[in-house]
């Protein structure tokens, strides 16, 4: 249903509610009408052609209909299937982004990265860097990450800090579908390889979205609700984990404020620094495994830049050491939820 909705001071637009598999759908539409050289490449986005009419047919639009309805009216020119060979067809992108296109990239599952790795960092990441700024790499990568949904181990790392690691590629982690407009649309239209990161669990949770398109400036956070007595930090899926304890929290009397950090590679340090300056106190949440993880990093920026204004030790919440299992409740119990943190929470503050 369209309706008006106040997104913060100065905001009363037109808009709906979306699922965020739909609000991406849509910008991706949005996107290829906006640039004649925006095109989209990967495994089973585009269903071959009817043997009568010789007519487009549509494909499944990959593991969760990203791609689906829109080869029908942008042709195999624009939406091409490619085959099951990760390195090729992200390669092929970065000659054609090298060459003056904007290439989407779907790579599936989050775990394909990997095949493709020495594309993402000898190429797509150093390019430009390595010609001295002559040429650009308006590149732009999504695929679905996280645990939760019975995908196993192969189906289900959300390892982003790998390649927030990247000297030169920049990666956003959306949390709804207000946020998955903002960033995949400022992605597509940056001239730097920016790698969507969708997790699994918000694919079909539903927000408020604009009808006019938008960019979210990537490297931003953004807060998700005020508080007093302690920060907590989340990203992707589990920045919907930090509002869930924040309410839990509210009925204990602990006022928490959320950060969701939107981008993990630029990092926004001057919000998590600013909350923390306010709360005297943070928590992580993070479902990436411990080691070099995101969250780490942010507790490292913080003990670094605002360990004076602390009142207790900084905490992570995150996914254990291991891969995900496939027995549903070892993976409940593996995914970091909102009792995780209140838990945390009250530890701290001595609850």
């Amino acid at each position: 249903m369209d309706k008006k909705n106040h997104l913060g001071p100065g905001f009363d637009v037109e808009g709906k509610e979306l699922r965020y598999r739909d609000a991406f759908n849509n910008t991706l539409r949005e996107e290829l009408e906006y640039d004649k050289n925006v095109f989209i490449i990967g495994e089973d986005i585009s269903g071959g052609f009817d043997k009568e009419t010789k007519e487009p047919l549509d494909a499944w639009g990959g593991p969760f209909a990203a791609t689906k309805g829109l080869v029908q009216d942008f042709g195999v020119n624009r939406i091409m299937d490619a085959p099951i060979s990760e390195a090729g067809f992200v390669g092929a992108a970065i000659g054609a982004a090298l060459t003056g296109l904007r290439p989407v990239v779907d790579l599936m599952y989050f775990d394909f990265t990997t095949v493709a790795f020495d594309q993402l960092l000898s190429n797509a990441a150093k390019s430009r860097y390595m010609f001295g700024g002559q040429t650009k790499v308006p590149l732009t990568l999504f695929a679905r990450s996280g645990g939760g949904t019975g995908h196993a181990a192969q189906h289900s790392s959300a390892f982003y800090s790998i390649l927030a690691h990247i000297p030169g590629l920049k990666v956003v982690v959306p949390s709804d579908a207000y946020s998955v407009k903002g960033l995949l649309s400022a992605a597509i239209r940056d001239d730097d390889p920016v790698f969507v990161v969708n997790d699994k669990k918000v694919i079909n949770m539903t927000s408020f979205v604009p009808d006019e398109t938008y960019q979210i400036e990537l490297g931003k956070g953004r807060y998700l609700k005020r508080g007093e007595d302690i920060t907590l930090v989340g990203m992707s899926y589990s920045s919907v984990v930090c509002l869930e304890a924040s309410e839990k929290l509210e009925k204990l009397g602990i006022s928490a404020e959320v950060v969701d950090l939107l981008s993990v590679s630029p990092l926004d340090h001057e919000i998590i620094i600013e909350s923390v300056k306010k709360t005297n106190r943070i928590v992580i949440v993070d479902e990436d495994n411990p080691i070099a993880s995101i969250a780490s990093e942010v507790a490292a920026i913080v003990s670094d830049k605002a360990f004076d204004y602390l009142d207790a030790p900084v905490k992570r919440v995150t996914a254990p050491h291991t891969p995900v299992p496939y027995s549903k409740g070892l993976e409940d119990v593996y995914v970091p939820d909102s009792n995780d943190v209140v838990s945390t929470v009250k530890s701290i503050l001595g609850n």
